[in-house]
Protein backbone atom coordinates (compact mmCIF):
# COMPACT_ATOMS: atom_id res chain seq x y z
CA UNK A 1 0.00 0.00 0.00
CA UNK A 2 2.66 2.68 0.62
CA UNK A 3 4.25 1.65 -2.45
CA UNK A 4 1.64 2.72 -3.94
CA UNK A 5 1.42 5.72 -2.15
CA UNK A 6 4.37 6.90 -3.68
CA UNK A 7 4.23 5.68 -6.94
CA UNK A 8 0.56 7.64 -7.01
CA UNK A 9 2.38 11.32 -5.50
CA UNK A 10 5.19 10.20 -8.34
CA UNK A 11 2.92 10.09 -10.91
CA UNK A 12 0.80 13.33 -9.95
CA UNK A 13 3.93 15.41 -9.40
CA UNK A 14 5.04 14.21 -13.01
CA UNK A 15 1.33 15.10 -14.32
CA UNK A 16 1.99 18.57 -12.79
CA UNK A 17 4.97 18.85 -14.36
CA UNK A 18 3.93 17.87 -17.29
CA UNK A 19 0.90 20.21 -17.63
CA UNK A 20 3.42 22.97 -16.89
CA UNK A 21 6.02 22.01 -19.48
CA UNK A 22 3.42 21.73 -21.98
CA UNK A 23 1.70 24.84 -21.08
CA UNK A 24 5.03 26.59 -21.32
CA UNK A 25 6.21 25.08 -24.34
CA UNK A 26 4.17 24.34 -27.03
CA UNK A 27 0.46 26.19 -25.24
CA UNK A 28 -1.13 23.26 -25.87
CA UNK A 29 -4.91 23.46 -24.86
CA UNK A 30 -6.50 20.92 -22.72
CA UNK A 31 -7.89 19.53 -24.74
CA UNK A 32 -5.42 19.15 -27.35
CA UNK A 33 -3.09 17.63 -24.30
CA UNK A 34 -6.47 15.09 -23.63
CA UNK A 35 -6.40 13.99 -27.17
CA UNK A 36 -2.73 13.51 -26.87
CA UNK A 37 -3.58 11.37 -24.14
CA UNK A 38 -6.15 9.66 -25.50
CA UNK A 39 -4.94 8.70 -28.64
CA UNK A 40 -1.48 7.43 -26.81
CA UNK A 41 -3.17 5.12 -24.12
CA UNK A 42 -5.85 3.64 -26.96
CA UNK A 43 -2.71 2.61 -28.90
CA UNK A 44 -0.75 1.27 -25.95
CA UNK A 45 -3.34 -0.39 -23.62
CA UNK A 46 -4.38 -1.91 -27.25
CA UNK A 47 -8.23 -0.29 -26.25
CA UNK A 48 -11.44 -1.18 -28.54
CA UNK A 49 -13.72 1.75 -29.30
CA UNK A 50 -16.06 1.07 -27.08
CA UNK A 51 -13.47 0.13 -24.09
CA UNK A 52 -11.98 3.72 -25.11
CA UNK A 53 -15.66 5.57 -25.17
CA UNK A 54 -16.01 4.18 -21.28
CA UNK A 55 -12.80 4.52 -19.99
CA UNK A 56 -12.25 8.18 -20.86
CA UNK A 57 -14.70 9.95 -19.48
CA UNK A 58 -13.67 8.20 -15.86
CA UNK A 59 -10.44 8.83 -16.55
CA UNK A 60 -10.45 12.34 -17.17
CA UNK A 61 -13.11 12.83 -14.21
CA UNK A 62 -10.39 11.14 -11.79
CA UNK A 63 -7.54 13.66 -13.41
CA UNK A 64 -9.86 16.30 -12.88
CA UNK A 65 -10.74 15.44 -9.24
CA UNK A 66 -6.80 15.01 -8.38
CA UNK A 67 -6.12 18.52 -10.04
CA UNK A 68 -7.99 20.24 -7.75
CA UNK A 69 -6.87 17.68 -4.19
CA UNK A 70 -3.44 18.96 -5.95
CA UNK A 71 -4.23 22.30 -5.51
CA UNK A 72 -5.76 22.54 -2.29
CA UNK A 73 -2.52 20.70 -1.38
CA UNK A 74 -0.57 23.34 -3.06
CA UNK A 75 -2.67 26.21 -1.29
CA UNK A 76 -1.78 24.37 1.82
CA UNK A 77 2.21 24.69 0.82
CA UNK A 78 2.17 28.09 0.46
CA UNK A 79 0.59 29.33 3.40
CA UNK A 80 3.72 27.68 4.95
CA UNK A 81 5.52 30.53 3.60
CA UNK A 82 3.91 32.93 5.41
CA UNK A 83 6.33 34.39 8.00
CA UNK A 84 5.80 33.95 12.09
CA UNK A 85 3.64 30.68 11.63
CA UNK A 86 3.01 28.61 14.39
CA UNK A 87 4.20 25.14 15.59
CA UNK A 88 0.12 24.41 15.56
CA UNK A 89 -0.22 26.12 11.99
CA UNK A 90 2.53 24.47 10.51
CA UNK A 91 0.90 20.91 11.90
CA UNK A 92 -2.46 21.88 10.28
CA UNK A 93 -0.65 22.34 6.60
CA UNK A 94 1.57 19.30 6.95
CA UNK A 95 -1.35 17.55 7.92
CA UNK A 96 -3.84 19.15 5.44
CA UNK A 97 -1.29 18.00 2.21
CA UNK A 98 -0.96 14.63 3.53
CA UNK A 99 -4.77 14.32 3.80
CA UNK A 100 -5.00 15.36 0.31
CA UNK A 101 -2.71 12.63 -1.00
CA UNK A 102 -4.19 9.94 0.64
CA UNK A 103 -7.70 11.58 -0.74
CA UNK A 104 -6.17 10.91 -4.10
CA UNK A 105 -4.95 7.09 -3.26
CA UNK A 106 -8.79 6.40 -2.00
CA UNK A 107 -10.18 8.37 -5.56
CA UNK A 108 -7.36 5.87 -7.76
CA UNK A 109 -8.92 2.61 -5.92
CA UNK A 110 -12.35 4.03 -6.36
CA UNK A 111 -11.90 4.54 -9.87
CA UNK A 112 -10.12 0.96 -10.50
CA UNK A 113 -12.93 -0.18 -9.53
CA UNK A 114 -15.00 1.08 -11.82
CA UNK A 115 -12.61 0.35 -14.36
CA UNK A 116 -12.51 -3.24 -13.76
CA UNK A 117 -16.24 -3.34 -14.91
CA UNK A 118 -15.07 -3.02 -18.45
CA UNK A 119 -11.57 -3.74 -18.59
CA UNK A 120 -9.62 -6.08 -17.78
CA UNK A 121 -6.64 -6.10 -15.40
CA UNK A 122 -3.82 -6.59 -18.25
CA UNK A 123 -5.52 -3.60 -19.62
CA UNK A 124 -5.89 -1.58 -16.52
CA UNK A 125 -1.90 -1.96 -16.25
CA UNK A 126 -1.06 -1.69 -19.97
CA UNK A 127 -3.26 1.99 -19.58
CA UNK A 128 -1.00 2.70 -15.77
CA UNK A 129 2.08 2.20 -17.80
CA UNK A 130 1.01 4.06 -21.03
CA UNK A 131 0.63 7.28 -18.41
CA UNK A 132 3.62 6.77 -16.25
CA UNK A 133 5.52 6.71 -20.13
CA UNK A 134 3.51 9.67 -21.51
CA UNK A 135 4.31 11.50 -19.37
CA UNK A 136 8.21 10.84 -19.19
CA UNK A 137 8.22 11.85 -22.94
CA UNK A 138 6.73 15.47 -22.12
CA UNK A 139 9.39 15.80 -19.72
CA UNK A 140 11.97 14.72 -22.30
CA UNK A 141 10.29 16.68 -24.59
CA UNK A 142 10.26 19.57 -22.43
CA UNK A 143 13.54 19.43 -20.66
CA UNK A 144 14.78 19.46 -24.54
CA UNK A 145 13.65 22.26 -25.44
CA UNK A 146 14.53 23.98 -22.49
CA UNK A 147 18.25 23.33 -22.82
CA UNK A 148 18.02 24.57 -26.39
Amino acid sequence: MKKMKTVTCTCLLVLLGCLSALAQNKRLTREEFRERQRIYFTEQADLTQQEAARFFPLYFELQDKKGRLNHEAMEQMRKGKEENLTEAEYDRIVENVLKSRITGDELELEYLKKYKKFLTSKKIYRLQKAEMHFHRELLKDANGKRKK
